[in-house]
Protein backbone atom coordinates (compact mmCIF):
# COMPACT_ATOMS: atom_id res chain seq x y z
CA UNK A 1 0.00 0.00 0.00
CA UNK A 2 1.51 3.32 -0.79
CA UNK A 3 0.86 6.46 1.26
CA UNK A 4 -2.01 7.98 -0.88
CA UNK A 5 -3.72 4.73 -0.12
CA UNK A 6 -3.61 4.65 3.40
CA UNK A 7 -5.68 7.87 3.98
CA UNK A 8 -8.67 6.93 1.68
CA UNK A 9 -11.71 7.31 3.73
CA UNK A 10 -12.85 5.83 6.33
CA UNK A 11 -9.87 6.98 8.54
CA UNK A 12 -9.86 5.71 12.42
CA UNK A 13 -12.49 8.20 14.19
CA UNK A 14 -9.61 9.70 16.39
CA UNK A 15 -9.30 12.71 18.35
CA UNK A 16 -6.06 14.87 20.06
CA UNK A 17 -5.83 17.98 22.32
CA UNK A 18 -5.39 20.89 20.43
CA UNK A 19 -2.54 21.56 18.38
CA UNK A 20 -2.21 18.19 17.94
CA UNK A 21 0.97 15.46 17.50
CA UNK A 22 2.37 14.07 14.61
CA UNK A 23 2.99 10.64 16.61
CA UNK A 24 -0.33 10.43 18.08
CA UNK A 25 -1.92 10.13 14.20
CA UNK A 26 -3.21 7.13 12.71
CA UNK A 27 -2.14 6.58 9.96
CA UNK A 28 0.87 8.75 10.30
CA UNK A 29 0.89 11.52 7.65
CA UNK A 30 3.70 11.45 4.89
CA UNK A 31 6.19 14.08 4.82
CA UNK A 32 7.79 13.26 1.91
CA UNK A 33 10.80 11.47 4.57
CA UNK A 34 11.57 8.47 2.48
CA UNK A 35 10.59 9.98 -1.28
CA UNK A 36 11.19 13.83 -1.93
CA UNK A 37 14.21 14.18 -3.75
CA UNK A 38 15.87 17.41 -4.05
CA UNK A 39 18.04 18.64 -6.85
CA UNK A 40 19.60 22.25 -6.16
CA UNK A 41 16.57 24.19 -6.93
CA UNK A 42 17.37 26.31 -3.80
CA UNK A 43 21.02 25.90 -3.00
CA UNK A 44 22.01 28.02 -0.14
CA UNK A 45 18.58 30.01 -0.14
CA UNK A 46 17.83 31.01 3.54
CA UNK A 47 14.04 30.24 4.66
CA UNK A 48 11.50 30.76 7.66
CA UNK A 49 9.00 28.77 7.75
CA UNK A 50 6.00 28.77 10.40
CA UNK A 51 3.74 26.39 11.77
CA UNK A 52 7.59 24.15 10.48
CA UNK A 53 7.18 21.47 13.03
CA UNK A 54 4.22 18.94 11.09
CA UNK A 55 2.04 18.95 8.88
CA UNK A 56 2.19 20.62 5.48
CA UNK A 57 4.92 22.97 7.15
CA UNK A 58 7.66 19.88 7.99
CA UNK A 59 6.79 19.10 4.32
CA UNK A 60 8.04 21.73 3.21
CA UNK A 61 11.00 22.29 5.68
CA UNK A 62 12.08 18.51 4.36
CA UNK A 63 11.80 19.76 0.73
CA UNK A 64 13.12 23.26 1.73
CA UNK A 65 16.76 21.33 2.95
CA UNK A 66 17.05 18.60 0.02
CA UNK A 67 16.73 21.71 -2.37
CA UNK A 68 20.02 23.05 -0.51
CA UNK A 69 17.93 25.97 1.76
CA UNK A 70 19.10 26.37 5.37
CA UNK A 71 15.47 26.43 7.51
CA UNK A 72 14.48 28.49 11.03
CA UNK A 73 11.51 26.77 12.18
CA UNK A 74 8.78 28.48 14.26
CA UNK A 75 6.74 26.56 16.45
CA UNK A 76 4.20 26.31 19.69
CA UNK A 77 6.31 25.17 22.48
CA UNK A 78 3.98 22.28 23.03
CA UNK A 79 4.90 21.41 19.47
CA UNK A 80 8.94 20.63 20.75
CA UNK A 81 8.86 17.02 20.15
CA UNK A 82 7.59 17.41 16.72
CA UNK A 83 9.86 20.71 16.27
CA UNK A 84 13.06 18.29 16.73
CA UNK A 85 12.06 15.66 14.54
CA UNK A 86 11.54 17.90 11.45
CA UNK A 87 15.11 19.69 12.25
CA UNK A 88 16.67 15.91 12.28
CA UNK A 89 15.46 15.53 8.77
CA UNK A 90 16.66 19.03 7.59
CA UNK A 91 20.27 17.95 9.26
CA UNK A 92 19.93 14.73 7.69
CA UNK A 93 19.75 16.30 4.64
CA UNK A 94 23.26 18.44 5.37
CA UNK A 95 21.74 22.11 5.89
CA UNK A 96 21.24 24.13 8.98
CA UNK A 97 18.19 24.00 11.43
CA UNK A 98 17.16 26.99 13.79
CA UNK A 99 14.49 25.98 15.63
CA UNK A 100 12.18 29.36 17.42
CA UNK A 101 9.60 28.49 20.04
CA UNK A 102 6.86 30.76 21.28
CA UNK A 103 3.31 31.73 19.77
CA UNK A 104 2.92 33.92 17.08
CA UNK A 105 0.01 35.76 18.27
CA UNK A 106 2.18 38.07 20.04
CA UNK A 107 3.82 40.21 17.17
CA UNK A 108 7.30 41.08 19.60
CA UNK A 109 7.65 37.51 19.00
CA UNK A 110 7.02 37.41 15.61
CA UNK A 111 9.64 40.30 15.01
CA UNK A 112 11.96 38.15 17.35
CA UNK A 113 11.55 35.11 14.91
CA UNK A 114 13.07 37.15 11.86
CA UNK A 115 15.88 38.61 14.17
CA UNK A 116 17.05 35.30 14.97
CA UNK A 117 16.60 34.47 11.45
CA UNK A 118 18.96 37.10 10.57
CA UNK A 119 21.23 36.47 13.06
CA UNK A 120 21.86 32.58 11.84
CA UNK A 121 21.55 33.65 8.48
CA UNK A 122 22.44 37.12 7.85
CA UNK A 123 19.19 37.37 5.44
CA UNK A 124 16.01 35.88 4.69
CA UNK A 125 15.12 34.90 0.72
CA UNK A 126 11.84 32.83 1.49
CA UNK A 127 9.33 33.55 4.43
CA UNK A 128 6.69 30.69 4.58
CA UNK A 129 3.71 32.41 6.95
CA UNK A 130 2.35 28.86 7.50
CA UNK A 131 0.91 28.18 10.93
CA UNK A 132 -2.83 28.45 11.12
CA UNK A 133 -5.41 27.84 14.15
CA UNK A 134 -9.01 26.68 13.52
CA UNK A 135 -11.83 25.09 15.48
CA UNK A 136 -15.20 23.98 14.38
CA UNK A 137 -18.77 25.42 15.47
CA UNK A 138 -22.15 24.41 14.50
CA UNK A 139 -23.73 28.09 15.40
CA UNK A 140 -22.79 31.51 15.63
CA UNK A 141 -23.67 31.50 19.15
CA UNK A 142 -20.67 29.21 20.19
CA UNK A 143 -17.87 31.86 18.97
CA UNK A 144 -16.43 33.66 21.76
CA UNK A 145 -14.82 36.58 21.07
CA UNK A 146 -11.80 35.07 22.45
CA UNK A 147 -11.82 32.79 20.01
CA UNK A 148 -12.45 34.99 17.07
CA UNK A 149 -9.68 36.99 18.00
CA UNK A 150 -6.64 34.47 18.14
CA UNK A 151 -8.05 33.39 14.95
CA UNK A 152 -7.23 36.36 13.48
CA UNK A 153 -4.10 36.94 15.36
CA UNK A 154 -2.58 33.49 14.37
CA UNK A 155 -3.93 33.26 10.70
CA UNK A 156 -3.27 36.79 9.56
CA UNK A 157 -1.82 39.18 12.03
CA UNK A 158 1.19 37.34 12.37
CA UNK A 159 1.38 37.34 8.93
CA UNK A 160 1.77 41.05 8.54
CA UNK A 161 4.01 41.08 11.37
CA UNK A 162 6.39 38.45 10.11
CA UNK A 163 6.29 39.81 7.00
CA UNK A 164 6.88 43.31 7.70
CA UNK A 165 9.93 42.53 9.69
CA UNK A 166 11.13 40.43 6.66
CA UNK A 167 10.86 42.26 4.12
CA UNK A 168 13.92 44.90 5.40
CA UNK A 169 16.27 41.97 4.91
CA UNK A 170 15.26 40.44 1.83
CA UNK A 171 16.91 40.91 -1.62
CA UNK A 172 15.81 41.14 -4.95
CA UNK A 173 14.15 37.89 -5.92
CA UNK A 174 13.44 36.99 -2.74
CA UNK A 175 10.01 35.24 -2.14
CA UNK A 176 6.99 35.23 0.62
CA UNK A 177 4.59 32.15 0.50
CA UNK A 178 1.12 32.30 2.60
CA UNK A 179 -0.90 29.42 3.28
CA UNK A 180 -4.53 29.81 2.20
CA UNK A 181 -7.34 27.65 1.92
CA UNK A 182 -9.96 26.50 -0.34
CA UNK A 183 -11.97 28.04 2.07
CA UNK A 184 -11.17 31.17 1.39
CA UNK A 185 -13.45 31.13 -2.16
CA UNK A 186 -15.61 28.36 -0.70
CA UNK A 187 -16.17 28.83 2.94
CA UNK A 188 -16.91 26.03 4.85
CA UNK A 189 -19.76 27.37 7.85
CA UNK A 190 -18.59 25.52 10.51
CA UNK A 191 -14.87 27.33 9.80
CA UNK A 192 -16.25 30.28 9.93
CA UNK A 193 -13.52 32.33 12.21
CA UNK A 194 -10.81 30.11 9.89
CA UNK A 195 -12.19 30.56 6.49
CA UNK A 196 -12.80 34.03 6.98
CA UNK A 197 -9.29 35.00 7.92
CA UNK A 198 -7.93 32.72 4.80
CA UNK A 199 -10.32 35.05 2.35
CA UNK A 200 -7.78 37.74 3.91
CA UNK A 201 -4.76 36.07 3.52
CA UNK A 202 -5.38 35.72 -0.44
CA UNK A 203 -6.43 39.67 -0.13
CA UNK A 204 -3.26 40.19 1.46
CA UNK A 205 -0.91 38.04 -0.45
CA UNK A 206 -2.35 40.14 -3.68
CA UNK A 207 -2.12 43.64 -2.32
CA UNK A 208 1.27 42.61 -1.15
CA UNK A 209 2.30 41.08 -4.65
CA UNK A 210 1.82 44.40 -6.07
CA UNK A 211 3.25 46.43 -2.66
CA UNK A 212 6.27 44.74 -3.13
CA UNK A 213 7.00 44.35 -7.00
CA UNK A 214 9.56 47.32 -7.07
CA UNK A 215 11.41 45.77 -4.49
CA UNK A 216 11.67 42.38 -6.55
CA UNK A 217 10.36 40.31 -3.94
CA UNK A 218 7.52 38.04 -4.90
CA UNK A 219 4.33 37.10 -3.05
CA UNK A 220 2.37 34.10 -3.62
CA UNK A 221 0.09 31.76 -1.81
CA UNK A 222 -0.92 28.25 -1.61
CA UNK A 223 -4.67 26.89 -1.57
CA UNK A 224 -4.95 23.42 0.04
CA UNK A 225 -7.72 21.69 -0.25
CA UNK A 226 -8.13 19.02 2.91
CA UNK A 227 -4.61 17.43 4.15
CA UNK A 228 -4.18 14.86 6.38
CA UNK A 229 -2.36 16.61 9.13
CA UNK A 230 -2.38 17.06 13.23
CA UNK A 231 -4.91 20.32 12.79
CA UNK A 232 -7.76 17.72 11.71
CA UNK A 233 -7.65 15.09 14.72
CA UNK A 234 -7.30 17.77 17.24
CA UNK A 235 -10.37 20.83 15.99
CA UNK A 236 -12.89 18.23 14.41
CA UNK A 237 -14.58 15.78 15.70
CA UNK A 238 -14.07 12.03 14.91
CA UNK A 239 -16.77 11.38 12.37
CA UNK A 240 -15.84 14.12 10.49
CA UNK A 241 -12.11 12.83 11.30
CA UNK A 242 -13.68 9.69 9.74
CA UNK A 243 -14.93 11.18 6.30
CA UNK A 244 -12.18 13.74 6.31
CA UNK A 245 -11.67 14.34 2.51
CA UNK A 246 -14.15 12.08 1.14
CA UNK A 247 -16.19 14.32 -0.96
CA UNK A 248 -13.38 15.73 -3.11
CA UNK A 249 -12.99 14.13 -6.20
CA UNK A 250 -9.82 12.36 -5.66
CA UNK A 251 -11.77 11.10 -2.69
CA UNK A 252 -9.37 11.65 -0.13
CA UNK A 253 -6.85 13.94 1.86
CA UNK A 254 -3.53 14.78 0.51
CA UNK A 255 -0.42 14.22 2.46
CA UNK A 256 1.65 16.82 3.43
CA UNK A 257 4.25 15.49 0.74
CA UNK A 258 1.94 16.37 -1.79
CA UNK A 259 1.88 20.40 -1.15
CA UNK A 260 5.74 20.35 -0.59
CA UNK A 261 6.45 20.91 -4.39
CA UNK A 262 4.44 23.96 -5.00
CA UNK A 263 5.94 25.63 -2.25
CA UNK A 264 9.26 25.01 -3.85
CA UNK A 265 8.39 26.06 -6.91
CA UNK A 266 7.10 29.66 -5.82
CA UNK A 267 10.45 29.86 -3.85
CA UNK A 268 12.51 29.20 -7.03
CA UNK A 269 14.34 32.20 -9.09
CA UNK A 270 12.71 29.66 -11.81
CA UNK A 271 9.27 31.33 -10.54
CA UNK A 272 10.86 35.18 -11.12
CA UNK A 273 7.39 36.26 -12.98
CA UNK A 274 4.86 34.10 -10.87
CA UNK A 275 3.64 36.77 -8.30
CA UNK A 276 0.39 37.52 -6.71
CA UNK A 277 -0.87 33.89 -7.75
CA UNK A 278 -2.86 31.73 -5.45
CA UNK A 279 -1.87 28.23 -6.51
CA UNK A 280 -5.01 25.80 -5.64
CA UNK A 281 -3.69 22.06 -4.43
CA UNK A 282 -7.44 20.72 -3.76
CA UNK A 283 -7.72 17.59 -5.54
CA UNK A 284 -9.44 17.94 -8.33
CA UNK A 285 -12.39 20.37 -6.95
CA UNK A 286 -12.08 24.22 -8.78
CA UNK A 287 -11.10 26.86 -7.32
CA UNK A 288 -13.83 29.49 -7.65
Amino acid sequence: MNKTDEIKPPLPEQQQPVPGSTEEMTPRPDHGEESYKGSGRLKDKKAVITGGDSGIGRAVAIAFAREGADVLISYLPEEEEDAQETARWVEKAGRKAVLVPGDIQDADHCRAIIDKAVKEFGRVDILVNNAAYQMTFKDLAEIEDEEWDRTFRTNIHAMFYLTKAAVPHMKDGGAIINTTSVNADMPNETLLPYATTKGAIQNFTGGLAQMLADKGIRANCVAPGPVWTPLIPSTMPPEKVKEFGKSYPIGRPAQPAELAPVYVMLATDEASYVSGATVAVTGGKPFI
